[in-house]
C-alpha cells in the first residue's frame, strides 16, 4: 500500500489530507469545550445545533463551489479555501455569543464543501493507475480513521498544559500547513471542452451522478452505511454510560472497535479489489455491516450486552462500512470525464452527507424515545432498505463497452468513426445524456 508514497505529488497531498484532518480534529474538541464555556448544560443543544449546520453547508454549498471551481485553477482554489478555513479557526476563541460561532461555523463548513470534493477529484488525476488509486482511497480511509483516535489523544495531552482556546490555533497551523503543502506541488487542472452556463455548471454533477446506474447504486449504499454509523457515533455513549454503566474510558474503547474494523477493511480493500470487482466487494461490506447491525438487535433484546461484545460487533460495522465505501472513489472516477469529476465528487459528497443530515438526529431520537433495541433493529431496516435499492438500481458488475447509436448525430461525426452503431463504456456527457437500454 505503501508504495504509492513514491509518487511527490500524492505524497504531498496526503500529508496536507492529514494534517487538515488532525486541526479539524483538535476544532472538534474544542468546540465543545467553547459550547459548554458559552452555554453551560445547554452546551449539547449548541453543539446538535453546530452539527445541522455543518450538514446544510455540505448539503447546499458543494455543488455551488463545483461550479465556481470549474473555472479556477485547482492549486489555488483548495489552497484559498485552506486559509479561509485557517482565519475562521483563528477566530473562535474570540466568540462571545452562541450566534457567532454557528456563523463561524457555517463559513468554515462551506469552505470545506469546496475542498474535499475538489481535492479528492484531483487525486485519480494525479495517480492514473487505479491500482495505485486503490492505495491511495486505502491509505485515505486510515487517515480519517487514525484522526478520529489520535486527534482525541493529542487534545487531552495539549489540554493538560494549555486552554481550550488554543487548540483552535492548532486547527489553523493545520489548515496553513495544508495550504503550503498543496502550494508545493503542481496539480492537474482539467477545463470542461466548452463553457457551460452557471445553473449547467451547478448541477451538472447531480445529474451525471443519477442518471448512472452504479452511482445510484452508491447512493443506496450510502444510506445504508449512514444509518449503521449512525446508530454507532450518535448512540455509543448512551449504550456504554446509561445502559452498560461504564466509564467514559469504555466509550472510547467500544468507538476504536468501529475504527479498528475500518482500518482492518482499508488494509485488505487493495489486494481484494484485486480480485473482485466493486459492485461485489460494496454489497458484501453493506451486507456484513447489516447483519452485524441485526445480531446486536437480536442480542440487545435477548440478553444484556458487555463491552467486549459490544466492541465486536461494532468491529464487524466498521468494517463493512469502510469496505462498502472506500471503493466509492473508483467508482466516482470511471463514472465521469475528467472536467466533470469534481462536480460527481460534490453530487457524492452532498447526497451523501443529505443522508446522514436525515439519519443522523432520527437515531438519536429513536434511541432516546424508544431505547437501544429499538434504534437498532429500526436502522437495520434501514440499512436494508439501502441494501435492497442498491440491488435494484445497480444489479450487475460493470457492463463494459456497451453497442448502442446516436441516431441524432451525423454518420461523419467524430465520434462515430463512420459507423451508425458502435460499442465502448458508457460515461454520461454531452452525447451520452442517458445509459443505453441494456437487454
Amino acid at each position: 500500500m505503501l508504495s504509492v508514497l513514491q509518487n511527490r505529488v500524492y505524497r504531498h497531498l496526503l500529508a496536507a489530507q492529514i494534517v487538515a484532518l488532525t486541526g479539524t480534529g483538535l476544532a472538534t474538541v474544542a468546540l465543545g469545550l467553547l459550547a459548554y464555556d458559552l452555554a453551560g448544560s445547554s452546551a449539547a443543544l449548541v453543539l446538535g445545533t453546530a452539527l445541522t449546520i455543518k450538514m446544510v453547508a455540505y448539503v447546499t454549498v458543494a455543488p455551488v463551489a463545483a461550479a465556481i471551481a470549474e473555472r479556477l485553477n485547482r492549486r489555488k482554489l483548495l489552497v484559498t479555501l485552506d486559509l479561509i478555513r485557517a482565519a475562521v479557526a483563528l477566530c473562535l476563541p474570540f466568540v462571545t455569543d452562541i450566534w457567532q460561532v454557528y456563523v463561524l461555523i457555517f463559513v468554515l463548513q462551506s469552505a470545506s464543501a469546496g475542498f474535499t470534493p475538489a481535492f479528492q477529484a484531483t487525486i485519480p488525476d494525479v495517480l492514473t493507475d487505479q491500482q495505485d488509486y486503490t492505495k491511495a482511497l486505502s491509505l485515505s480511509r486510515l487517515a480519517y480513521d487514525l484522526e478520529s483516535l489520535v486527534s482525541p489523544m493529542l487534545a487531552a495531552f495539549l489540554l493538560i498544559f494549555v486552554s481550550f482556546d488554543s487548540l483552535f490555533l492548532g486547527t489553523s497551523l493545520g489548515f496553513v500547513a495544508s495550504a503550503l503543502l498543496v502550494m508545493s506541488v503542481a496539480l492537474p487542472s482539467p477545463t470542461p471542452v466548452r463553457p457551460r452556463g452557471i445553473f449547467d455548471r451547478t448541477t451538472r454533477g447531480l445529474r451525471i451522478y443519477l442518471a448512472t446506474p452504479r452511482l445510484r447504486g452508491l447512493l443506496a449504499l450510502s444510506w445504508s452505511a449512514a444509518a449503521l454509523s449512525a446508530m454507532v457515533l450518535v448512540n455509543t455513549v448512551v449504550i456504554v454510560r446509561a445502559s452498560l454503566g461504564l466509564s467514559d474510558s469504555a466509550v472510547a474503547i467500544a468507538l476504536a472497535g468501529f475504527g479498528g474494523g475500518s482500518m482492518l477493511a482499508a488494509f485488505a480493500l487493495p489486494a481484494v479489489l484485486l480480485r473482485f470487482e466493486d459492485h461485489k466487494v460494496m454489497l458484501t461490506g453493506a451486507s456484513i455491516a447489516t447483519a452485524a447491525m441485526a445480531i446486536a438487535a437480536i442480542l440487545s433484546a435477548a440478553v444484556p450486552m458487555s463491552l467486549a461484545g459490544l466492541s465486536a460487533i461494532w468491529a464487524l460495522v466498521g468494517f463493512g462500512y469502510s469496505a462498502t465505501l472506500t471503493p466509492s472513489g473508483r467508482l466516482l472516477t470511471r463514472s465521469a470525464h475528467a472536467e466533470d469529476r469534481p462536480a460527481v465528487f460534490a453530487a457524492q459528497f452532498t447526497l451523501s452527507h443529505a443522508c446522514w443530515l436525515v439519519l443522523y438526529p432520527l437515531a438519536g431520537w429513536v434511541m432516546t424515545a424508544f431505547g437501544a433495541t429499538v434504534a437498532m433493529a429500526l436502522l437495520t431496516v434501514l440499512s436494508l432498505c439501502g441494501l435492497v435499492g442498491a440491488l435494484l438500481a445497480w444489479p450487475r458488475a460493470e457492463p463494459g463497452a456497451i453497442i448502442h447509436q446516436h441516431p441524432d448525430l451525423p454518420i461523419d461525426h467524430p465520434h462515430l468513426s463512420g459507423s451508425a452503431e458502435h460499442a465502448h463504456p458508457i460515461i454520461i456527457d454531452d452525447l451520452h445524456p442517458r445509459y443505453p437500454h441494456q437487454p
